[in-house]
């Protein structure tokens, strides 16, 4: 936290105005995020078939940065995968597919379509507070046969309370986040992490306005969020 030009007792104007800013080096992906299009890869091959070693820089993104992301306005929907599960807290390493979100969203009589904000509640966000070592190592989450099914849906984003939205341990121990790769590297898919959604579990709030206007840091990958859910 800096107080700019007065730190020697001096004010501005006749009113004698002070003021303190600040100035943060940091991750930008942290807390509540996005991760956008240039975020993951495969063998180096981003989205639309960009290389990274074309278009990332040390001084930011080329393409596919922070600056170029749209405003969103979409219905919103929540799956509810602990109260599915009959659990408040998901096991770590529980993958959830086609067969478990299509059976969870029929049970709250809920619909996937086109162009939607699919968020996933597993409980994972209650052991911030109890556990933070545990929430920040496992999880779980998406697998990649549900990461298919909702590409195949055409959804705009997918979203989890979890850091890394897909299950850890991975499916399979040899392949690392293959739903990163799936949902952003081949179709385009952005991904919130980190997404509190325990009110709306607790309101059972399935459906809703999502609105998210990210902040435009040019060539930024990933950036630190705020979304609002409205009913």
């Amino acid at each position: 936290m800096l107080y700019p030009n007065q730190y020697n007792g001096s004010s501005y104007g006749d009113n004698h105005f002070n003021f303190y800013d600040d100035m943060m080096n940091g991750w930008m992906g942290v807390g509540s995020q996005i991760d956008g299009l240039g975020h993951a890869a495969t063998n180096g091959v981003f989205y639309n078939g960009f290389k990274g070693k074309d278009f990332a820089k040390v001084d930011g993104l080329q393409r596919m940065g922070v600056e170029d992301y749209p405003p969103i306005v979409a219905r919103g929907v929540m799956i509810d995968m602990a109260a599915c599960a009959g659990t408040k807290i998901m096991q770590e390493g529980t993958a959830f597919n086609r067969a478990e979100i299509k059976a969870c969203a029929e049970k709250q009589g809920t619909t996937i379509e086109k162009g939607d904000v699919v968020l996933f509640n597993t409980g994972w966000m209650n052991l911030l507070d109890t556990e933070p070592d545990r929430f920040g190592k496992v999880e779980p989450g998406i697998g990649l046969d549900g990461a298919k099914y909702l590409a195949e849906l055409n959804v705009l984003a997918v979203g989890a309370d979890s850091w890394a939205l897909e299950v850890l341990p991975c499916e399979d121990p040899k392949i690392l986040y293959p739903v990163h790769q799936e949902l952003i590297n081949y179709n385009g898919i952005y991904i919130l992490e980190n997404m509190d959604t325990r009110e709306m579990a607790a309101d059972k709030a399935y459906e809703f306005m999502f609105v998210l206007g990210p902040a435009r840091v040019t060539g930024a990958v990933q950036m630190i969020i705020n979304p609002i859910a409205i009913r």
